[in-house]
């Protein structure tokens, strides 16, 4: 099952420009999600980080692969309507740099989910390349 922009934003909260993900290609309800997120060079961060040779910074593509975890949480009925709130990232490890034109397939999946707080493993990639993996904690509410 996909999602386009439209019924990202019915799952979670985050919008433009802090919106990080682009489409969800597959998604399996309270398991996992995989989505995409195009850069195309015009993003705000870019002009900064860095002038000249612009690079994704780490954090946000930590912060992609949370989104695309929150697809999944917030996507469980017991959690609609919800906010996810980042409270953690364990073993984080960028492996490759990403720039504008690449385009990040991010993966992640549920692995505990109990007394409001969840966590999942997720990774991003660029063609097939390990850019970024981590641990992300939440807490729903």
């Amino acid at each position: 099952m996909g999602l386009n922009k439209d019924q990202i934003k019915e799952i979670i909260p985050h919008r433009e420009p802090f919106l990080l993900i682009d489409e969800v290609t597959e998604l399996e309800e309270g398991k996992s999600a995989t989505a995409k997120w195009t850069l195309t060079g015009d993003e705000y961060f870019f002009k900064g980080h860095f002038p000249g040779t612009p690079v994704l910074p780490g954090v946000l593509m930590l912060e992609s692969i949370a989104q695309c975890g929150a697809v999944v949480i917030l996507g469980m009925p017991e959690n609609k309507g919800k906010i996810a709130y980042f409270a953690g990232a364990d073993n984080v490890k960028w492996k490759r740099k990403v720039t504008p034109g690449d385009t990040l397939e991010l993966h992640c999946e549920l692995v505990k989910c109990r007394f409001g707080m969840a966590i999942a493993a997720g990774t991003a990639t660029v063609n097939g390349e390990l850019a970024c993996s981590a641990e992300i904690k939440c807490m729903v509410q």
